[in-house]
């Protein structure tokens, strides 16, 4: 089953001032204070405009910069890179394909092991879906990513 993701106007509505800063404004917001940064349930992280499946919790890990990090998207069509030189800097920004949302920013220095980068996400873009919510809100077909182990705690 495919499912076309797209940036839904009512989705943007919704959005929390911070949410709409950070996925619709580029903003970044704060380390350590933020929804997800600490989260090692089994489940997906999908943007939350569109829905789209973007992160999984199998390749979430603690980098100690107090945002959600990733070693790698579940879906690399989803997450497009764009070069980013506000505030002085050359970055990599990262959003999603389909919505546009502002995601965070790619950068070199995760494990090595894992290829060596770490995307890291801002909680206010993502909605995460449970590894027991997956079928119901119509994930089905990731929840073999989970099969081996019942939880991801203790791989972070």
């Amino acid at each position: 089953m495919t499912t076309q993701y797209t940036k839904d106007p009512d989705a943007v509505a919704k959005l929390t001032p911070n949410q709409f800063r950070v996925t619709q404004e580029a903003a970044t917001e704060p380390a350590f204070n933020n929804e997800f940064w600490d989260k090692h349930d089994a489940g997906l992280y999908v943007d939350v405009v569109s829905g789209e499946p973007l992160f999984a919790s199998t390749k979430k890990f603690d980098s100690g910069c107090g945002w959600p990090s990733f070693t790698a998207p579940l879906e690399p069509a989803n997450v497009v890179e764009n070069s980013d030189v506000s505030f002085g800097m050359v970055r990599t920004e990262v959003r999603s394909a389909n919505a546009d949302s502002h995601l965070g920013h790619v950068f070199n220095d995760g494990p090595k092991s894992e290829g060596g980068l770490r995307y890291c996400i801002n909680s206010a873009a993502l909605r995460f879906v449970p590894f027991e919510d997956l079928e119901a809100e119509g994930y089905g077909e990731y929840t073999s990513l989970f099969t081996n182990a019942t939880s991801t705690e203790g791989k972070h």
